[in-house]
Parts: C-alpha cells; structure tokens; sequence
C-alpha cells in the first residue's frame, strides 16, 4: 500500500519581504504569500489530491497556507494539528533582525556559518540538527504512521523544519542539506512504499 506526503513551505511572509530572520516569531503572510499559499491549493486540486489528514506548525504563516491549501482542495474542515514540533529553525538572538544588519554586526562570514552550517547554532538559537532533532521523531511517531497506512497527507511548515524532514527522506548529508532550496508556496509530493522508503517525488513548480 502506498501513501502519499505533501510538503509545502508557507507562503512569503511579511519578513520574508523584509529580508529579516524571523525563527519562531509570528509575522502574517503578504498579499504575494496569501496568493503563493491558494496557487499551492489549486495546483493540488488539479492534481485531484484529497487529504485524510494535514499537519502545520504553532506559527500563523503555516496555518493561513495550510488554511488556503484546504480550502482550495475543498476541504475546509480537515482535522489539522498544529505541532511546535514543525516549528521554523530558533534563531535565537538573530530574530527580528535585518539579515544586513546581522552581518554589519557579526561579520559576513559568521552570519554565513550561522545560516548555511549544519551544526552551528546562531547565539541562543538552534542548529539545522538541533531542527531535526524535534522534527525527525515527530514525523516517524504521528505523521509516518498515516502515510504508511495509505493515507494521503498535508503538511504546512517552513523551510528549515522541511529541509530537515527532506533529508530524511532523501537521504541527504549535511553539506548537501544545507544547499537545499525551497521555493514558497511550492507543493512537493511524496508517494512512499509500505517500507517508508520513496517511490516517487514531484515538484509542482510553475
């Protein structure tokens, strides 16, 4: 039996457009974000994709996607969680602060490190590891039990708690990890076998 995992990353948010970290804080999705987020739901309809359950983070810019993309599908009453656990990376002291301001403060090549390293947290803040270490058992003990009975699934999240679910599931290093891209508002579609293992992966850009 296989089932089916969507992944998609919120729509841009307010400081997305900012250029500002933004971790656990809670800023709403722009216009351009809200647009990203109902493109994502159409794309997934056209598909005739039904979702037997969806999952999302405790952070408004996931759930308003999440949102969107259920409605679109018609399906505005699925049971959705909302979980913490797929909370965006903690970047502790750098949140809320422009990511140029960042660098006149602690140097380009610190800010670097802090951003596109593995293991190196920001001050007070969390590694793409330390992000992993929440998400990857959240997803094998709720979200992976659903997939492997057939079901389909949602989950709204971010970039870094995605990130660290696709290296998972692709099997991805560190260093190959930390180059990973994820466009807002891009559905990402995973049919995985009884084993867990990846069937097939498709991006639904453009």
């Amino acid at each position: 039996m296989s089932g089916t995992l969507v992944l998609v990353r919120h729509g841009q948010s307010e400081w997305n457009l900012k250029n500002l970290f933004t971790g656990w804080r809670d800023p709403g999705l722009t216009a351009q974000g809200h647009d990203e987020a109902k493109e994502a739901g159409r794309k997934l309809a056209a598909r005739g994709l039904k979702f037997d359950i969806a999952y999302t983070s405790a952070l408004a810019r996931a759930q308003v996607t999440c949102r969107h993309i259920l409605d679109a599908v018609g399906q505005p009453d699925l049971e959705t969680v909302r979980d913490l656990a797929l909370n965006e990376r903690d970047y502790g002291d750098l949140s809320g602060l422009n990511k140029d301001d960042a660098r006149a403060r602690w140097g380009e090549e610190q800010v670097h490190v802090w951003r596109r390293s593995y293991d190196v947290p920001p001050p007070g803040g969390e590694s793409l590891r330390d992000t992993g270490a929440r998400v990857w058992p959240y997803y094998m003990h709720v979200i992976q039990p659903h997939v492997l009975r057939g079901e389909t699934v949602l989950v709204a999240a971010h970039g870094n708690s995605l990130r660290a679910l696709i290296m998972a599931l692709d099997g991805l290093t560190g260093e190959e990890v930390v180059r990973l891209e994820l466009g807002t508002g891009v559905p990402i579609v995973y049919r995985l076998n009884a084993d867990s293992t990846v069937a097939s992966k498709e991006i639904l850009q453009g």
